[in-house]
């Protein structure tokens, strides 16, 4: 008996850590989305507006790669579809320091030699644009961006999750003596309705960026849908809630006389 009773609070520190380590690394992987969408965001828009930072500059070394490979078809690539295309490393000499661009597409790296002079747009000191041409990479299959991109099914069901906990805490608050109270099996229901929602737009967006089109916000979508579902779903769980305890109220009044 000493032995169960010395395991159980092993066990319950064991679960206070692993949801601890959780939210840890929920809150790294939220605020890498968070900063990767706002970086994204604001390139996008201060390429479309035109408040780019230009400045005159001078390609100092110009270098080019061959990219290859079999897209699908296995390991041995025997089935798959070839591919081959030329990518450039690009240096530029902008008096006043050195930048330089990696990946840069065949379009552009083509028109390009030592020596060139060329404006180049920057945002914040990292180069956007070569002679009006767009040279930011973007979403693209990066370490970083690969892993956000694979767990963002989670990172969006996750946001959801705490926009409804959140939104249930405030109206108990605000409800008179609690009685509208939404528990955990009451937010379970809105918070998979919202999560399903997520992920349908999660996968609407992928068949979109498959023909091309990759929205620069993309991870708002998802989360901003969901949530909108979730939270009016809990509404309504709320009100529910609130009509069934009004209707009991006026039954426990009643129990409450005949007894006196």
């Amino acid at each position: 008996m000493s032995d169960t009773r010395e395991a159980e609070p092993v066990r319950s520190r064991g679960g206070r850590v692993r949801r601890v380590v959780f939210r840890l690394v929920m809150a790294v992987l939220i605020l890498l989305l968070a900063g990767r969408t706002y970086q994204e965001t604001a390139v996008a828009l201060a390429r479309s507006d035109g408040s780019l930072h230009t400045a005159v500059a001078s390609v100092t070394e110009l270098t080019s790669h061959t990219v290859s490979g079999y897209a699908g078809g296995g390991q041995a690539g025997g089935s798959g579809a070839y591919f081959s295309h030329t990518e450039y490393t690009v240096r530029l000499d902008l008096g006043q320091g050195r930048k330089r661009v990696d990946k840069v597409e065949d379009r552009v790296g083509r028109d390009l030699w030592e020596g060139k002079r060329v404006v180049a747009g920057l945002w914040h000191g990292r180069v956007v644009e070569i002679d009006g041409q767009d040279v930011w990479p973007g979403w693209h299959f990066g370490t970083l961006d690969v892993t956000l991109m694979v767990l963002a099914p989670l990172t969006t069901a996750y946001l959801i999750s705490l926009a409804v906990s959140a939104a249930a805490l405030l109206a108990a608050r605000a409800a008179r003596a609690g009685r509208a109270r939404a528990g955990r099996d009451d937010r379970f229901g809105p918070c998979a309705l919202g999560s399903a929602v997520g992920l349908a737009a999660l996968l609407a967006l992928l068949v979109h960026a498959a023909f091309g089109h990759v929205l620069a916000y993309w991870p708002a979508v998802p989360v901003c849908a969901g949530t909108a579902v979730a939270l009016a779903r809990l509404s309504a769980v709320i009100r529910r809630l609130g009509r069934i305890a009004a209707e009991a109220t006026p039954a426990d009044a009643a129990s409450a006389s005949t007894r006196a």
